[in-house]
């Protein structure tokens, strides 16, 4: 974990600062080790209203944080589909230590209208009544001013807009933004989100491809929050240092989600791997590193969207058997579905990934506190989701998530419906207390 030698006076301003949930970091004193702690007052010191346990420094001894205490953890981009397959995921939003989620809108047919994206965040309750969930619809030329009115009224936090043919059951998506400034202006009226997947579609005359139909797109968020200064805007899934130095530059109503496998992966990590396949890929290096960056210094309009998005396994590794049990048609539509499915894992594999790259003292704020102000959202007083560190004696994480109906079914059934996680048979560092 990041270690830090700091004077006494900006140990102080940490303390006045003082919330204990969201700084669970080391901090050096020039004469002992403080650290936060939920321990009785005392056997501690108190000062700014944080409790700090003190330790001796010895040799290469660390002590090491065991607990967190997170509020009301939310995930600002989910997808849980339809079917059997969303009875399957929904309740893992709640396995993976989520709160709040806010579900997006790209079913078969996508959700256009508000009583279709009402009746469908019902369905959800009614698997997993314990979640709370935030409905969005489908940016689409259906979606009228009155229909934007009629979403606000009834709850409906935004709007998602898919260029055409970026990810998954975008066919309808968005060739021209400018044919729905009016539906913008509305929605900024009403104080509903734009929610934007930052891509432009590929075209290999004009030099577009996965790698860089992100960054080409940034024209498009930049004019649209030229128009419509007061409209709130997130740039989903960032995943270049391009996005994050973009949405910076932008207002206070202009913020971004980060997922938490592109706080892992690179190109080299999902080339060849379908499982690690998303729209949009992982980048390069230094595009990872722009994310955490902006994760560690704590910058407050970059918040948890995990966009963690269910496939049959049968979709993410194509055979015969997934094609009819013909290889010719195989060869035909070789390629996988693109989502990595991180619901079930999201609160521990968020500690595990932060504290890999020193911003545990940020986990709060990244998976709760940013977001939730963002989207007016405010967490219910007392509400906190524990955390432990793992032990050997852990389970790694499941190979698969099999819904209930497809249990005797062999593996090599592609009618067997499982879903294969992020992480699949590895250790985190944190699991839920």
């Amino acid at each position: 974990m990041m270690r830090r030698r700091i004077s006494p006076c900006a140990r102080e301003h940490i303390l006045v600062r003082g919330r204990r949930l969201a700084r669970l970091q080391w901090w050096w004193h020039p004469s002992r080790l403080l650290w936060p702690s939920l321990a009785p007052r005392d056997s501690a010191d108190v000062e700014g209203g944080v409790v700090w346990k003190r330790k001796d420094v010895s040799g290469s001894c660390l002590a090491m944080v065991e607990t967190l205490e997170i509020p009301s953890p939310a995930d600002f981009h989910v997808h849980l589909r339809q079917g059997p397959m969303s009875e399957l995921v929904t309740p893992h939003v709640a396995l993976g230590g989520i709160d709040l989620a806010y579900v997006m809108p790209n079913l078969t047919p996508p959700l256009t209208s508000a009583q279709q994206t009402v009746d469908y965040m019902a369905q959800l309750r009614a698997i997993a009544p314990h979640t709370r969930f935030l409905g969005t619809m489908y940016l689409s030329p259906s979606i009228t001013l009155d229909e934007i009115r009629r979403a606000s009224a009834a709850g409906i936090r935004g709007v998602k807009s898919y260029p055409r043919g970026v990810t998954t059951n975008s066919d309808g998506g968005i060739e021209d933004y400018e044919v729905y400034f009016p539906v913008f202006e509305a929605m900024q009226e009403c104080g509903m989100v734009l929610n934007l997947h930052g891509e432009i579609p590929s075209d290999t005359d004009k030099g577009v491809c996965v790698l860089n139909a992100e960054p080409l797109f940034l024209a498009h968020l930049e004019k649209i929050h030229a128009h419509f200064p007061q409209l709130r805007i997130v740039l989903e899934h960032a995943t270049t240092r391009a996005a994050v130095e973009c949405v910076k530059r932008c207002g206070d109503t202009v913020a971004c989600t980060i997922t938490a496998h592109h706080l892992q992966l690179t190109v080299d990590d999902w080339a060849g791997k379908p499982l690690h396949f998303c729209k949009p890929v992982a980048k390069m290096p230094d595009d990872r590193a722009a994310l955490r960056e902006v994760i560690r210094e704590g910058h407050p309009r970059f918040f948890l969207g995990s966009d963690s998005a269910p496939h049959p396994l049968a979709a993410k590794y194509p055979s015969p058997a997934s094609r009819n049990d013909s290889t010719d048609e195989l060869m035909l539509n070789c390629g996988c579905a693109a989502g990595v499915y991180t619901s079930p894992i999201l609160l521990p594999l968020c500690a595990t990934l932060l504290e890999s790259f020193g911003a545990l003292d940020q986990l709060a704020a990244f998976v709760s506190e940013h977001g939730r102000r963002f989207y007016n959202e405010p967490a219910e007083p007392g509400r906190v989701v524990r955390l432990r560190r793992a032990t050997p004696q852990d389970a790694p994480v499941p190979a698969a998530y099999v819904h209930s109906s497809s249990t005797d079914k062999r593996d090599g059934d592609p009618s067997k419906l499982q879903v294969s996680p992020f992480f699949a048979g590895q250790h985190l560092g944190w699991v839920l207390a």
